[in-house]
């Protein structure tokens, strides 16, 4: 049915993926996707004319166009905002947010595989693209948020039909309420609890191959949550080279970037471990980024120290601030996470670790219409 295999990213245990999974049965972590890249035929010339969506990489997405549940989500913008700076505007995705990559190969996973319900904790916009690809493939959402979510994120679930449960504390303590008392029928599609999300979010990396014309950015900084798309795009450009893409000789420095109010990855890098540890009291208005304990926290390690990269905490006074004034600077409505990247680029200017001249790409993961 399906011309991919799933193992574990840490134990490498094979795992059938013609059933639905979620991690690992051996020892609980995320699983991969991997594809029969020595046998499939695509350069980056045959890219062209193809629909201006993440579809255009079919032939390394786990299920076909055809098949899949999609409301026209990737190909966002790459927005020049300075000499070799660009803003990768994931706010022009269908819900307003890069999440609409993820659910949009979840749900479309997940319905082929033979879910009848789906659910998810979210910080935000993970929830509002769950309730929208679940409305257009005809299946029930239900999500849990934080109770001091903005009310936009629960409002927009409402809209495209979901149940919503807004619960005191974070992410994880709405995780573990829909674990202990979410619909059983309901298949988790939670951040790298199954295999699928990760490659959609994977597409960033391919679209910014394409879009800088095969020339990748010296320096990807990315707003860092749960990860995924951190490690969806260290992922990919392993792809690219196994399919024979020309890709230089060094990968894009991979920068992780957290709020100093939750860090556990910035944490984790700083002391040189290999998995992250649990924040206690997280605290941040950049709600995308107060995940206490990231499953993927030790991919994300792994991504950043084999690219050179680093991670940045942002004291939680310069996240607006910079939010709102590079949005009165180039008309991009960055949200609050997208405002952590970009204080996390002016600190990293400052101090020598992007030089002049290199070339830099920032993510805007979503619209900050919904913070307000």
């Amino acid at each position: 049915m399906f011309t991919f295999t799933l193992s574990c990213f840490r134990c490498q245990a094979a795992h059938d993926p013609t059933v639905l999974q979620t991690v690992c049965t051996s020892c609980g972590m995320p699983l991969r996707v991997d594809y029969p890249l020595a046998q499939i035929k695509l350069a980056p010339a045959d890219l062209a004319g193809r629909p201006a969506s993440l579809w255009r990489y079919r032939e390394v997405l786990p299920i076909a166009p055809a098949d899949a549940v999609s409301l026209v989500e990737g190909w966002t913008p790459l927005v020049p905002v300075g000499e070799h700076v660009w803003i990768k505007d994931e706010s022009r995705n269908p819900t307003g947010s890069f999440k609409a990559r993820g659910l949009a190969l979840a749900v479309s996973m997940a319905r082929a595989l033979g879910a009848r319900a789906l659910c998810a904790p979210s910080a935000g916009n993970a929830a509002g693209a769950l309730a929208a690809y679940g409305a257009a493939a005809g299946l029930p959402v239900v999500v849990t948020m934080p109770e001091d979510t903005p009310r936009a994120f629960s409002q927009e679930c409402e809209h495209y039909g979901a149940q919503v449960h807004l619960l005191p504390g974070t992410i994880a303590d709405c995780g573990k309420w829909l674990r202990e008392h979410g619909p059983k029928h309901a298949f988790d599609v939670s951040t790298l609890k199954e295999p699928y999300r990760i490659e959609g979010k994977k597409t960033m990396a391919y679209e910014l191959y394409e879009q800088l014309d095969g020339k990748l950015p010296d320096v990807i900084l990315y707003p860092t949550g749960g990860g995924t798309g951190l490690v969806g795009m260290w992922k990919a450009f392993d792809e690219m080279q196994a399919l024979g893409w020309p890709m230089g000789k060094t990968r894009p420095r991979l920068v992780s970037v957290q709020a100093a109010g939750c860090a556990p990855v910035v944490r984790g890098f700083d002391a040189g471990d290999e998995v992250t540890r649990p924040w206690e009291n997280a605290t941040t208005q950049a709600y995308g980024l107060r995940v206490p304990s990231p499953i993927g926290g030790f991919l994300c390690l792994r991504a950043l120290r084999e690219t050179k990269g680093t991670a940045v905490a942002v004291p939680e006074h310069e996240i607006a601030p910079a939010a709102q004034r590079i949005s009165a600077k180039t008309g991009i409505d960055l949200c609050p996470e997208g405002g952590a990247a970009w204080a996390a680029f002016e600190r990293l200017r400052a101090s020598g670790f992007i030089e002049d001249g290199e070339r830099v790409v920032i993510f805007n993961t979503g619209t900050g219409l919904k913070y307000r």
